[in-house]
């Protein structure tokens, strides 16, 4: 197809400026023939252009798309190769409409016989399979008049699965940590489980001398204790009401499971047995704990699909299958939301039942625009009414939290878009000082 030219538009408006020149000042009226006959040519020589290009029409390819993460910036590239001309383009790729792209139009000059990249991103806020369209590209004609536009054919289907990005950075995170940080902790003799014996140093800990080890040897030897390994992490992740409101431009939910697997990870790579139930009025999908990476992809696969509803969770209920289903002790990690203790009241009583043989854990995921509305001075009575609302529900929250406590479960409350981290850093304090 054959698309005019800013340059086109210009030319044939300057016909006509002549031609209203030469009837008004020279009184010619005859000019507007002279007009449409230059009008004429130059459409006739805006096609000629247009067509010109096909011989020289650029090659674009679009690298392979796999899977991408929600809520994150995921990088498209696009390959585009000249010919023995120069070339003037415009690219357009047919993304799904629902995502947030951060360039929709590139363009670029490109040399003679030249191969270029372009990246863009797109931003899906959404799990899902989506339809990726075909590739719209516009090369200009060497005289700049008319644009020759084609579609090169490129649809495919994609999938959108949780941050799968931040799961990688966690990955390469947690094996420098394997590699220093926890170096460092067998050296100081952080842990239960014996690893080896080794000569005392200035700074170690006295009560860890081997004095049989030292008798023998002649010499003070210490025993290096890590972590205990091979535990047991289960996670219930709430996929009920609260779970479907949006924050941060993501449903509480993605929230969750974003942080879910990020504890998975966390979990198996320092060897522990992870299991993961999801629930809403009844446990939806169980997945019985298992050690090894193999672990995580199953759990990526199973978990994925799954959506919330508009359903009241049952605490109490999905506790009952956790105690059914796993006998020796673990640490439980619930994720969820809390408003009150009235209205939370289920979940005090349910993590309550957890103690002492479990060791639980709560996780709320915060919404930062409450604390942003908490904290901020107000002028005028509509936003003073917000801040006291907002300053409510903190102070309801923090007495759940402490009556949470109280029972010997553990808490954390952080906002929804930290949540992953944080809770992956108070999971390693807790190996670390073996409280599990």
């Amino acid at each position: 197809m054959i698309i005019p030219s800013q340059r086109l538009y210009w030319l044939l408006l300057l016909g006509m400026v002549i031609a209203l020149l030469l009837a008004v000042v020279f009184n010619q009226p005859s000019s507007i023939w002279g007009t449409l006959a230059f009008d004429a040519i130059v459409l006739s020589l805006a096609v000629w252009d247009g067509q010109r290009v096909k011989p020289y029409r650029v090659t674009v390819t679009r690298y392979p798309l796999h899977r991408l993460s929600i809520g994150r910036d995921n990088p498209v590239v696009l390959s585009v190769r000249s010919r023995s001309s120069s070339a003037q383009i415009r690219l357009r790729d047919h993304y799904p409409l629902e995502f947030d792209i951060s360039t929709p139009t590139l363009s670029a000059q490109l040399e003679p016989n030249h191969t270029q990249e372009f990246t863009y991103t797109v931003n899906p806020k959404r799990r899902g399979e989506y339809h990726w369209g075909d590739i719209q590209v516009r090369q200009r004609g060497r005289w700049g008049l008319a644009w020759l536009d084609w579609t090169i054919p490129a649809s495919q289907t994609v999938a959108v699965y949780p941050d799968l990005l931040g799961l990688r950075e966690l990955s390469i995170r947690l094996t420098l940590e394997n590699t220093g940080t926890m170096r460092q902790a067998r050296r100081l003799g952080a842990g239960t489980e014996f690893a080896e014996l080794r000569e005392y140093g200035v700074g170690d800990d006295t009560r860890l001398i081997d004095w049989k080890a030292t008798a023998r040897r002649s010499r003070p030897l210490i025993r290096v204790l890590e972590p205990e390994r091979e535990q047991t992490l289960i996670i219930l992740l709430d996929r009920g009401r609260l779970m479907t409101a949006q924050v941060q431009g993501l449903k509480r939910f993605d929230w969750g499971l974003n942080a879910t697997l990020s504890l998975a990870l966390a979990g198996l790579n320092r060897g522990d047995r992870v299991g993961i139930g999801v629930f809403d009025r009844e446990v939806t999908s169980w997945i019985p704990p298992e050690r090894g990476q193999h672990q995580l992809s199953k759990l990526i696969e199973r978990l994925t699909p799954i959506q919330p509803v508009l359903l009241e969770p049952d605490y109490f209920g999905a506790v009952t299958r956790l105690v059914n289903q796993q006998t020796r002790r673990a640490l439980v990690v619930l994720i969820t939301d809390i408003v009150d203790v009235t209205a939370s009241a289920e979940l005090l009583s349910a993590m309550g039942r957890l103690t002492p043989r479990y060791l639980p854990f709560c996780v709320t995921l915060r919404d930062p625009q409450v604390d942003t509305i908490a904290h901020t001075r107000t002028s005028d009575i509509e936003t003073t009414y917000s801040r006291a609302v907002a300053l409510d529900l903190i102070a309801q929250r923090q007495v759940a939290f402490a009556q949470l406590k109280q029972k010997g479960v553990l808490v954390l409350d952080a906002p929804a878009n930290q949540i992953s981290e944080q809770l992956v850093n108070r999971y390693l304090q807790l190996k670390a000082r073996s409280l599990l």
